[in-house]
């Protein structure tokens, strides 16, 4: 119980959820406004994001969760700090490429794929083997998905729904 009143920040910090956002390192005008979106969402809701930390979907994601006052992590591909995006609290260098994918998987409570293409579908394959829920946001419909929206706003209570189950 002493831990509890001399680490208080650190017993909350344990009970956030961790979302995951997956997508491609490029994306269009509206994907990047669906991703800022949803990014803005999950920290509204008080959940930090996680993602690959490039560029694209990640990007805008952390832009709109930045936006909102929340938290977010990039596990970056390389072995260079300040090749993540501008909009990222903290970021971990892996040097493992696309294995990294798996690390994201492993640190997260739900996940939303936002459109992409093959990196994402290996990290929405990882969660689904791992047992993590993931919606998709306009990506991927494959049987296992918890749900397919074009509503970000959706997308994250479902996500943050799921976590907690």
């Amino acid at each position: 119980m002493l831990k509890d009143s001399i680490f208080p920040q650190a017993n909350s910090q344990a009970k956030r959820i961790y979302v995951g956002i997956f997508g491609s390192h490029t994306c269009d005008h509206n994907t990047a406004k669906l991703a800022e979106s949803a990014g803005e969402h999950i920290a509204r809701m008080g959940a930090v994001l996680i993602c690959g930390g490039m560029g694209g979907v990640m990007e805008s994601a952390c832009c709109g969760a930045k936006r909102a006052g929340g938290t977010t992590i990039g596990i970056l591909p390389g072995i260079n700090a300040n090749e993540g995006n501008q909009f990222l609290d903290y970021r971990i260098v892996t040097g493992m490429g696309d294995a990294r994918n798996l690390i994201i998987v492993h640190s997260i409570d739900a996940a939303i794929a936002i459109s992409g293409s093959y990196g994402t579908l290996s990290e929405i394959s990882f969660c689904l083997k791992n047992g993590v829920p993931v919606i998709s946001l306009g990506s991927w419909q494959i049987p296992g998905i918890h749900l397919v929206t074009d509503d970000p706003e959706q997308a994250v209570q479902r996500a943050l729904a799921k976590a907690i189950q």
